[in-house]
């Protein structure tokens, strides 16, 4: 367990997390649903830090984590316990963020499609985490 690169590897995730998030939002696509927007509104703050929150629970809270529980999450390589890893962070996001950012549980208050789009970019967000930390533990 190495929770400075399980950081590191969660930097990484967030960044690609938030590249996807920025296309989604270019393409007018869901656009009654802006994770970064609903982090935003609970911090209460300016804008920017909707995105701060992004990066501090992607990089710090979840990469943190995932190191904590690499070891036991089902899979044998990385990115599939990343998948695992992903799903866990779906069903928290589902659960607990969505429903107290005024969207409902599994974002229903704004439409089922949430669910699907979110789940889809938790998992891709899993599996660049699981590569990216089993490639900065392999090195050591």
């Amino acid at each position: 367990m190495n929770p400075f690169k399980g950081i590191v590897a969660g930097f990484i995730a967030t960044v690609v997390l938030s590249i996807l998030m920025i296309v989604k939002a270019f393409s007018h696509w869901l656009s009654a649903f802006n994770a970064i927007e609903g982090i935003h509104r609970l911090t209460g703050g300016p804008l920017v830090m909707g995105w701060v929150g992004h990066f501090a629970i992607g990089s710090i809270l979840w990469g943190v984590l995932f190191a904590v529980l690499y070891s036991r999450l089902p899979g044998g390589q990385g990115w599939v316990r990343g998948v695992v890893f992903g799903l866990m962070a779906w069903l928290a996001m589902m659960l607990l963020f969505l429903p107290v950012a005024g969207y409902g549980f599994f974002g229903l208050a704004i439409g089922w499609p949430v669910a699907g789009l979110t789940l889809v970019l938790h998992l891709i967000y899993g599996a660049v985490l699981g590569s990216a930390y089993a490639t900065l533990t392999a090195r050591g």
